[in-house]
């Protein structure tokens, strides 16, 4: 009789997403391996606005972060993002993103120790089918088919944090067809990298590979196939892209 070994793979294991990281001087310094993704929602008080969200007067009633989450191979690293199935309201959310190089010690965070975890920096694109959003929004459901669909994560290139002194003095900005969209200082985020890192370790246990996604400024809009998006965070990383004809 032929028997299978216990740990023998039935079928082909999916290849692990990878990132690119780099150096200021934009040489290739390896790349990271990605494990999960996690996005925050309502993280500029702007965008919280314009999405008719209740914003909060100050930082001691912000309440806690909304969050969710995208599978890791919605990432895209070569900019050609096809316009996705099942919606004809695609649109731009320009983010930072956190990128995590260490397992977090059970328990709670303190800011000092959530800090410690970070790898490194990128700046991405939160791709939104609106209007499935919306709809589920209206009948209180999960964003799901609104936020982790197939390639819903453009991400550029990963820079190590030491490069990332000022981060809070930099700012997100986003063009499309050179037309400046969206544009915002990180020192108006509502909750900081050391918040939210907080507040997910009260929720999941963070481990090296984890991404997260900060939240978008004002200004996301609608995105058609032939766009081309220019997103950058200050003047240390760019992503560069354009959106393709419909996946099939």
């Amino acid at each position: 009789m032929n028997t299978l070994a216990s740990n023998h793979d039935v079928i082909a294991a999916a290849a692990t997403p990878r990132i690119p990281v780099q150096g200021r001087d934009g040489r290739a310094l390896g790349v990271f391996p990605v494990r999960r993704i996690y996005c925050v929602g309502r993280n500029f008080a702007e965008h919280a606005r314009e999405m008719g969200a209740a914003v909060p007067a100050s930082k001691t009633e912000r309440g806690q972060p909304v969050f969710f989450c995208k599978p890791a191979d919605a990432i895209v690293i070569d900019g050609n993002v096809p316009y996705p199935p099942g919606t004809g309201d695609l649109h731009h959310e320009v983010e930072l993103v956190v990128a995590l190089g260490r397992d977090a010690q059970p328990g709670v965070l303190d800011r000092e120790a959530a800090m410690a975890l970070v790898f490194g920096y990128g700046v991405g694109l939160d791709l939104t089918r609106r209007d499935l959003q919306s709809a589920a929004k209206a009948k209180g459901l999960p964003w799901d088919t609104g936020k982790a669909f197939d390639h819903s994560a453009p991400v550029s290139a990963l820079m190590h944090a030491s490069e990332f002194a000022d981060l809070a003095s930099l700012a997100l900005t986003l063009e499309v067809n050179g037309d400046l969209r969206q544009h915002g200082h990180l020192h108006d985020l509502i909750w900081d990298v050391a918040d939210i890192l907080h507040e997910l370790s009260e929720l999941f246990a963070l481990r090296a590979g984890d991404l997260v996604f900060m939240g978008t400024p004002a200004g996301v809009g609608p995105l058609v196939p032939g766009d081309r998006f220019h997103a950058a965070l200050g003047d240390r990383l760019v992503l560069d892209g354009r959106i393709a004809s419909r996946a099939v």
